[in-house]
């Protein structure tokens, strides 16, 4: 294509507009570049370093809060001459997901800076790799483009195998990252074989125009096994970053090989974006449907993600168990999470329905509460075993006399993850099951009732792991000493606690929040085609 046909490809785009839409990336971006000029410029003092990235995370922060009142009413699919290709999208959720994730990735960061900063040799790498992910992760749910799928995947899961095994000297975290990064091997080329055979059947990397393709076979009766199977290989991808049986190997060990804040970043952060990622994919394809009573032509998709959330909770939660080490329970106890926020993924609603918004709202709500479960149980975890050397169960025994500034927070947080009342956790769990409930009086009323029993009585089977570290906590005493935990870290945690209890009070406005990410959402297949003009035709006519 010549210079001049670049010209006027570009020349139908505001690309002024669209750069201040994705300004929150471009900030991210030039965080990364300062951090890596640090070392330079003001040499490599890890606390220093920890300022800037700091700096630029609320920089991003604030730009993301500052452009979303243009895109909450206005949903925009930027920097591309196909609107229908999503190659970037700016909405409601992709923003929404972007102030969640800068919001814990500041208290990762906090976490950092109390247990490592002192310690930390090669900060300036850290913190790329860390900004890295992020990005990554913010490309995943900015998206409906397959390329950019792939690519925001890759660039969110590269980074996390080297955090994983950062410290180079722990035998642990280097065999975890290895096993991380093989079993994330495998699952991006089983993503990028259903991409290929997706894109060889559609002639389009669109989302929304597979969901089309998808839709008009099944409809008419026709069952190709290639498009079944590329569906298939596609789902490996966000299923690997959300840790979904099967593809749950890597979340145990990588969790407990890594540094304590590493593994609080991958538990909330990596399983978010790959939640919101599918939760995007499927509104794209329930709303390739002309009708809602159509919706029974993506059963078979419906029941695949229901029946992998259901598995995924239950295997997760028995696999708690046995582990003698809060790490890895918490691992797997996040594993089962994301299976109960599977669930509501799994509601396929057209857009035009009653009730169509309930399920993103769940989902978002959940990730909200998720944040400040994670990041308060994972921080009591990070205090004690930095107290203790270990991060056993038995290092919890008597934490109530030894540290209650400790102890009660930690209570909570755990009462928040069975989702018991008068916590959060509960709410989250109950907005779960009533957009499941969405699905009651319709098509998927057997998938919705048999989602419905599995998330009760896999939440009455989570109490025993749960409380087994409160019993050790609060019943058992061996006269251990007490525990002194920095000043900031009790505030982190204690923090944490605090938001579990008010939001249960005060949730009307968190709800409503959760309410408007999950409203005016980029809907590419609102944006048809030519009549009679084929995908790749119409694809090959704008070029």
């Amino acid at each position: 294509m010549t210079l001049l046909g670049q010209t006027s490809a570009w020349s139908g785009i505001p690309v002024g507009e669209h750069l201040w839409v994705f300004s929150p990336m471009i900030a991210l971006i030039a965080t990364m570049l300062a951090v890596v000029a640090c070392p330079i410029v003001v040499g490599r003092s890890a606390r220093t370093i920890a300022r800037v990235a700091t700096l630029g995370v609320i920089v991003t922060l604030g730009l993301t809060l500052a452009t979303w009142g243009e895109v909450s009413t206005n949903p925009v699919s930027g920097l591309s001459t196909q609107p229908t290709s999503g190659m970037l999208i700016a909405d409601n959720l992709s923003i929404g997901f972007q102030v969640i994730l800068m919001v814990f990735l500041l208290g990762v960061i906090y976490l950092w800076k109390i247990g490592s900063a002192g310690s930390e040799e090669n900060a300036p790498e850290f913190f790329i790799l860390l900004l890295g992910s992020a990005l990554g992760m913010i490309l995943m749910v900015s998206t409906s483009n397959l390329l950019m799928i792939v690519l925001g995947i890759e660039m969110a899961s590269l980074p996390s195998y080297a955090i994983v095994g950062f410290n180079k000297r722990d035998r642990k975290g280097a065999e975890a990252s290895v096993k991380y990064m093989i079993f994330g091997a495998v699952c991006a080329a089983i993503m990028l074989y259903g991409v290929s055979l997706l894109y060889g059947m559609v002639g389009s990397l669109s989302v929304a125009d597979l969901a089309r393709y998808t839709v008009e076979q099944f409809a008419g009766g026709q069952h190709p096994l290639l498009l079944s199977v590329g569906l298939l290989c596609l789902l490996v991808g966000p299923a690997f970053k959300i840790s979904a049986v099967p593809f749950h190997f890597w979340c145990p060990d990588a969790f407990e090989g890594a540094r304590i804040e590493v593994t609080t970043w991958l538990s909330v952060a990596s399983k978010a974006a790959g939640l919101i990622l599918l939760a995007r994919m499927v509104s794209t394809f329930a709303g390739a449907v002309d009708e809602p009573l159509a919706m029974s032509v993506l059963k078979p998709l419906a029941w695949t993600i229901g029946i992998m959330a259901a598995v995924t909770c239950t295997l997760g939660n028995f696999a708690a168990y046995p582990q003698q080490s809060v790490k890895r329970l918490l691992a797997y106890s996040s594993i089962a999470h994301a299976g109960y926020m599977m669930m509501a993924v799994a509601v396929f609603l057209h857009p035009q329905a009653d009730r169509s918004g309930e399920p993103m709202a769940a989902l978002m709500f959940y990730i909200i509460v998720y944040v400040f479960m994670n990041l308060g149980a994972f921080g009591v975890t990070a205090l004690v075993s930095w107290e203790t050397g270990s991060d056993r169960i038995e290092g919890f025994t008597g934490l109530m006399r030894r540290a209650p500034w400790l102890a009660v927070p930690m209570v909570v947080c755990l009462i928040s993850l069975v989702g018991l009342p008068p916590m959060a956790g509960f709410l989250a769990k109950w907005w779960v099951l009533v957009a499941l409930g969405s699905l009651a009086d319709g098509w998927g009323a057997n998938l919705a009732w048999f989602l419905i029993i599995v998330a009760v009585v896999n939440t009455l089977i989570s109490l025993y792991y749960y409380l087994r570290i409160v019993v050790v906590m609060t019943l058992r005493d061996t006269g251990e000493p007490v525990i002194r935990s920095p000043i900031g870290g009790l505030a982190l945690v204690n923090f944490c606690a605090l938001m579990l209890l008010a939001l249960l009070v005060v949730s009307a406005p968190l709800k409503a929040t959760a309410d408007r990410f999950s409203r005016n959402l980029f809907d590419a297949t609102t944006v048809t085609q030519p009549a009679g003009e084929p995908v790749a035709a119409a694809l090959d006519r704008a070029d």
